[in-house]
């Protein structure tokens, strides 16, 4: 689908390009709503196999950010950046840092920048050199690394699983598989293994993986051997997105879908539906990780540590009610966005019946 034709069909605002010969950085910025409030969202250094993946991540991710912050109760909108890399060992330079950062700031605060996959808070800090509207970093933006907050915010939604199926909220000899032992795949593990959970491990990355046996006491799955299929109470994806589609769910042998990944679902309406056919409870991914959006953009908000914590806190509840709203919904990813866009179409209302009292 043309970008225009897919930002109509998706209810974008706003796609940036930015070649910058100088850098050679290859940049895309989708602001999705303001709606609500200026677009917070990470940007993600990725090589992608095709420019056409590059838009199609943004566009998603950023659509995405709307739902979860809208779920989340933020005064913020859905915004995402990419940075097409070369190839996947390119290394983040502060030149290529501060050229997304110009960038960055060309939307006059529009889109507030964060770090994603393959950023970090370093190249938080360099972007910020040239841009006020970064969070994540540590010298000069602030909020510094959210990963824990994210892995948080999934160990509550998974007791939120449990409660909504009617099962004690004990990890005690729970099974749970995550997939990708990154910066928040790793901080989840450690979660549920102080919790008392069986936790097995896969990642592209051996050592990453090597030291989630080491320190954590994880296992290892072998390569001859699949993680989606491994029968399990829980099964975490926290790798890339579209790790779930028709063929992987027809085979997973688990309770309950629940991790940080962005857009698990390939295809979130159909295999949504296949889910909840098969009698797998997925947990929406939006909702499971808005920990780390609701620490920086608390933070940027002005929220104290206190409140953060306590909102946190609440995606246990939010993902209580949004699946119990499911059972009269087609899956719980379509409940879910009903349940975001209802805070959207109040405030977009709101705004509409202030506009004519002024008039």
């Amino acid at each position: 689908m043309p970008v225009l034709e897919s930002m109509v069909h998706h209810g974008h605002e706003r796609v940036s390009f930015l070649n910058d010969p100088a850098t050679g950085l290859r940049a895309i910025i989708a602001v999705h709503s303001t709606v609500l409030g200026n677009a917070l969202g990470g940007t993600r250094r990725y090589h992608y196999a095709s420019e056409e993946d590059a838009i199609f991540d943004v566009l998603r991710l950023s659509e995405g950010m709307t739902f979860k912050a809208a779920a989340a109760d933020l005064a913020l909108g859905g915004g995402k950046s990419v940075i097409l890399l070369g190839d996947s060992g390119e290394q983040p330079t502060e030149a290529q840092g501060r050229a997304m950062g110009r960038f960055v700031q060309s939307m006059n605060g529009t889109y507030i920048a964060a770090e994603d996959v393959g950023v970090s808070p370093q190249f938080c800090d360099w972007m910020a050199q040239e841009c006020k509207h970064i969070m994540g970093g540590e010298a000069i933006s602030h909020g510094g690394d959210p990963s824990p907050w994210t892995a948080l915010g999934c160990f509550n939604s998974m007791k939120a699983c449990l409660r909504n199926l009617g099962r004690k909220v004990d990890f005690t000899n729970l099974s749970v598989g995550v997939q990708g032992c990154g910066a928040t795949g790793y901080k989840l593990a450690k979660l549920l293994r102080a919790a008392g959970a069986a936790v097995m491990v896969t990642d592209v990355h051996v050592p990453t993986m090597k030291r989630a046996v080491e320190e954590l006491g994880c296992v290892a799955l072998g390569n001859d051997r699949n993680l989606f299929t491994e029968k399990l109470d829980i099964l975490a994806p926290c790798a890339m997105g579209g790790a779930l589609d028709h063929a992987t769910i027809e085979k997973l042998n688990c309770a309950i879908v629940c991790g940080t990944a962005n857009n698990q679902l390939l295809n979130p309406h159909s295999d949504g539906a296949h889910l909840k056919k098969r009698g797998i409870l997925y947990a929406p991914d939006f909702i499971v990780n808005a920990g780390g959006l609701i620490r920086l953009g608390g933070l940027h908000l002005g929220m104290t540590e206190a409140q953060i914590d306590k909102k946190v806190a609440a995606i246990e509840e939010t993902m209580l009610a949004v699946l119990r709203e499911a059972g009269n919904s087609s899956s719980t990813s379509d409940a879910a966005i009903v349940y975001a866009k209802r805070r959207i179409d109040a405030t977009r209302a709101a705004k509409s019946a202030k506009v004519e009292q002024t008039v």
